[in-house]
């Protein structure tokens, strides 16, 4: 098995990053926040999700939107 310590979205889905981040910003802010199109016109998770896992830099900006949202930094200095 994988083991990614160091990794703060080990286990996490990527279906469940847009979902939490839609339902936190919503769409238009959340496209305010990552300028992709998926986000600004007829926006749906599927079609995100099909657009984020064929794009690297779009999946990376995401995800690192939702470190910075949800996963506050230990005081140890890990995740």
């Amino acid at each position: 098995m994988n083991n990614q310590p160091n990794n703060p979205l080990h286990g996490v889905k990527l279906a469940d990053v847009v979902t939490k981040l839609v339902e936190h910003y919503g769409w238009d802010e959340l496209s305010a926040r990552v300028n992709i199109n998926c986000f600004k016109n007829d926006p749906s998770i599927k079609s995100s999700l099909k657009f984020l896992r064929k794009t690297e830099w779009a999946r990376n900006e995401v995800e690192a939107l939702y470190v910075d949202t949800f996963l506050q930094p230990s005081p140890w200095g890990k995740v």
